[in-house]
């Protein structure tokens, strides 16, 4: 008869323990998650890359020096003397070059050139590295589950821009336009952001776990990320009003702070050169245009603090640290942008202002991100 065991007898001994077991969110196929954040952090330097070299362009007045679209054969550049002259000859037969470089010489129109071409082959390798980077990931199956959808949504993004990008240069190219027209620069600048933003995000998304992220969601901050969501929105129509503002040389014709040349709002601001619609002036008129980027830019920095603000309440520590940079940016472009219209749009400063709104907009986008995905902190690390 087996001698009764006591309650409080330990039992381990005839007993092997076991691991426990992960769900089946752990047990799923993962992927190359490492590898693929790898390709597009890269794509994402390279489209950081893109818009730079694109302000330098039309601030150097160089996108309309290729007057043809060849996406192919236009990535070997004129390799001889006869080469060269037969591009200029094409470009002094539109209107930029009889209206405004009329008797440039053929080493000037180099300079124009090489901004132009060194863009569109940029916009090349940047299509190149996708496809093979997407082809290589999807033939070995390292495409993380769910993934493939939004990996080839990058691409379809891509292949529209180059197509934008072309109908922006074709606007300059016939009647009396020595510039592309504006509308057409802020969307192309625009679905730059666009695509700039989805691999962002799509880049933090892959920095943790299916797991980890699903579990964060739970934790997610819901008020906070509405209102984030808003601010993004709200940087975005900045960012469109920049580009019409580039696009008719409007952060030079004011080069006066806080008024504009001895005004608060222009005089002439609703007038339309040739008579046109009225509608017309608010992407045609210099003073308008740059009076809607100031007042915009004001507005955005007081909404930003109260999204500051409100990111401050998280009890996240990581949380309010990224909403603590989203604050400190938005500082930091708003004088940017004072500057930029002191120096009149001075080439280096107004690149360092178009690159400042990449990394306020990436901000905002990571604030966004740990509102949704918030990280949990330690009182032990001190990280709470």
């Amino acid at each position: 008869m087996a001698k009764p065991r006591s309650i409080f007898e330990e039992v381990q001994g005839e007993r092997s323990a076991s691991p426990t077991s992960g769900g089946m969110i752990d047990k799923a196929p993962r992927g190359a998650r490492g590898a693929v954040r790898v390709w597009l952090a890269v794509l994402f330097l390279m489209v950081v890359a893109m818009i730079a070299v694109g302000g330098a362009t039309r601030l150097t007045d160089s996108g309309l020096s290729i007057t043809e679209w060849r996406p192919v054969t236009g990535s070997i550049p004129p390799m001889s003397e006869s080469h060269w002259q037969a591009e200029f000859d094409k470009y002094r037969q539109i209107p930029q070059y009889e209206l405004v470089n009329k008797g440039m010489t053929l080493s000037e129109f180099k300079t124009i050139y090489w901004w132009e071409w060194g863009h569109r082959q940029l916009g090349r390798t940047i299509g190149l590295v996708w496809a093979l980077g997407f082809v290589f990931f999807w033939l070995t199956k390292r495409i993380p589950p769910g993934w493939t959808r939004r990996l080839v949504w990058i691409g379809a993004l891509g292949g529209l821009q180059g197509a934008i990008g072309w109908w922006m240069v074709a606007s300059g190219l016939t009647g009396e336009m020595v510039r592309v027209a504006s509308y057409r620069l802020a969307t192309h600048l625009g679905l730059a952001f666009v695509i700039l933003g989805f691999i962002a995000w799509y880049v933090l998304l892959l920095g943790r776990s299916e797991s980890d992220l699903m579990q964060a969601r739970r934790g997610r901050e819901g008020r906070l990320f509405s209102i984030t969501t808003g601010l993004m929105h709200f940087a975005f129509l900045q960012i469109l009003l920049g580009a019409l503002v580039a696009g008719i040389d409007a952060g030079r014709a004011f080069p006066t702070w806080p008024d504009m040349n001895g005004e608060f709002f222009p005089s002439n601001a609703l007038y339309v050169p040739d008579g046109g619609a009225l509608w017309r002036a608010f992407f045609e008129n210099e003073g308008l245009v740059q009076f809607m980027h100031r007042m915009s830019g004001y507005l955005l920095f007081v909404f930003g603090l109260v999204v500051w603000n409100r990111g401050r309440k998280s009890p996240h520590l990581a949380t309010r640290r990224a909403y603590d940079w989203v604050a400190v940016m938005l500082f930091g472009q708003m004088v940017l942008g004072i500057v930029t219209v002191l120096t009149g749009a001075h080439l280096h400063v107004a690149l360092t202002h178009q690159i400042g709104a990449v990394i306020l907009w990436v901000l905002i986008l990571r604030a966004r991100h740990l509102a949704q995905y918030p990280v949990a902190g330690s009182i032990r690390k001190g990280t709470a």
